[in-house]
């Protein structure tokens, strides 16, 4: 009988790596590990960092730091933690470096790494060594033109499962239950790693945007799409599983299917995730507005079961700081599509993240983007303080904000979007909406479930209250009564579609 060999998943970070620690969780327990939730009960701890900004960063070595004090703790005789290996975007991108100023995880892997990732757990448990990878500019792995990179072999990217060997080994064909089987030489295992009803989905990995304070196309590399039907195989997949509301995500959800020669592939995948069977509800993020088609407004806000939610990385609006960004738009034209996507579905929501103190802004930059925000009524607005980042170009640019002037403005944009957003929700009483039930909290808030506007995580959550007994994935109709900041608090009409339209507010 194979010894048993226990292995414990910690994701920080974005949706996106939730997904490659589905991905990672598939191949381990394809090859014999035993998946456990609390890393005290792990041979190998390994944790999936976040290497985006300095707070994740800091969130991550923590992790790994936490991770190692299980270790002592074994050694004392509680718990059988072993090892500890860092993954993901922060393990990526620094490599070495990161190894050795964190002697204490036992093994920092690459996304190279990731195809063989139980051989290399596997040697880290047995006392091996397995080198730390040489961090490298991905963008320059794949064919600078999209049409070319399809076809590209011999390169990792999370999400796809490529296999990094020149003859990829044929996938398990007796996968343990849970184990999603691979279709396609892109498409990945998966074992999910919870038992929520919403489960992301990614339609690609990468950017081919070159905006000046963004490192990530450095180590996830150029943008490549996945092909429609490993998304759909998937989003079945997750079906079959209990999931009902399925995010799609990516870097950049509105370059996809350039790659495949159709930037309108996602106009035309949208309806038929939307017609896969159990699925409630489609919910697309990461939208560039630079990028936005009045056909997939249409779809977006006009296609049953597909919800009208615009996650839009807006990062500013005064037209200086977003050149210097390297990105384009301003107040105006950013309120002009947010006024078109409303005329088609006044309820629509829409978020958006900022960052201000960038170099070179000024009071009046400061104070055109609180313009904008003061009339865009978003639902939610993350804010965050300029900071350089390694290998950018605006970390040398000249007319950097003193980082006291940054704190000071990242206070009075937060404390105004905060302001802002429980207006916002304020303005939903009245309304009805369609929620999907994600868990039931006795002890504290009760009913927790969310609207069409309220992605998982980010967005705040609707409050239901009802004299029926609900269970997390049951879809219903309610009617907005209050707010508390940006959560709502809804009655519940009718239950699962009885009575209901499919998508309040279109």
């Amino acid at each position: 009988m194979p010894e048993r060999r226990t292995v414990a998943l910690v994701t920080l970070g974005c949706a996106r790596n939730e997904v490659d620690s589905e991905e990672l969780a598939g191949r381990l327990a394809a090859d014999g590990w035993e998946l456990v939730e609390d890393a005290t009960d792990a041979d190998v701890a390994v944790v999936n960092t976040c290497g985006f900004v300095e707070a994740a960063k800091k969130d991550s070595v923590d992790a790994l730091l936490e991770a190692n004090d299980l270790k002592a703790a074994a050694r004392e005789g509680d718990g059988r933690t072993q090892a500890v290996v860092a993954v993901g975007c922060m393990a990526e991108r620094y490599g070495k470096e990161l190894a050795e100023a964190l002697p204490e995880a036992d093994g920092v892997l690459g996304f190279d790494d990731y195809a063989d990732i139980s051989d290399r757990l596997q040697t880290i448990l047995s006392g091996g060594i397995h080198a730390s990878h040489t961090p490298r500019d991905r963008r320059k792995l794949l064919p600078i033109s999209p049409a070319e990179r399809q076809g590209a072999a011999g390169v990792a990217l999370p999400g796809h499962a490529q296999e990094a060997a020149e003859e990829p080994a044929a996938p398990p064909q007796d996968l343990p239950a849970g184990v999603a089987p691979a279709s396609g030489p892109r498409s990945p295992l998966r074992r999910r790693l919870g038992n929520e009803p919403v489960a992301s989905v990614k339609l690609a990995s990468g950017c081919d945007r070159r905006c000046s304070f963004c490192a990530i196309p450095s180590f996830r590399g150029s943008f490549i799409s996945r092909r429609p039907s490993d998304v759909l195989g998937e989003t079945r997949w997750l079906a079959e599983q209990g999931v009902k509301e399925i995010m799609l995500v990516s870097e950049n959800n509105t370059s996809y299917g350039k790659d495949l020669g159709d930037i309108r592939l996602l106009e035309t995948l949208l309806p038929e995730l939307a017609a896969v069977d159990g699925i409630e509800r489609i919910r697309v993020s990461y939208l560039q507005p630079a990028e936005m088609r009045p056909g997939l407004i249409d779809v977006l806000t006009g296609t049953d079961k597909v919800a009208p939610y615009f996650d839009l990385s807006f990062q500013h609006s005064a037209p200086g700081v977003l050149r210097a960004m390297r990105r384009f738009g301003d107040t105006d034209r950013f309120l002009e599509l947010l006024e078109t996507i409303r005329t088609k579905a006044p309820q629509a929501g829409a978020r958006s993240n900022f960052i201000v103190g960038f170099p070179g802004e000024s009071e009046s930059d400061l104070a055109e983007l609180e313009r904008f925000l003061g009339a865009a009524r978003l639902d939610a607005i993350g804010v965050f303080g300029y900071s350089d980042e390694d290998g950018t170009e605006a970390a040398g640019y000249d007319g950097k904000v003193d980082p006291e002037v940054v704190a000071e403005r990242l206070d009075r944009v937060s404390r105004l979007a905060e302001e802002l957003t429980a207006q916002r929700a304020a303005e939903r009483v009245g309304e009805t909406v369609r929620v999907l039930v994600d868990r039931i909290d006795d002890e504290d808030d009760g009913i927790v479930g969310r609207a069409a506007h309220q992605a998982p995580e980010t967005d705040g959550v609707t409050l239901l209250t009802t004299g029926q007994e609900l269970r997390p994935g049951r879809m219903v109709e309610a009617k907005v009564v209050a707010s508390e900041g940006v959560d709502l608090v809804a009655e519940v009409l009718s239950v699962d579609g009885t009575g209901c339209t499919e998508e309040a507010g279109r």
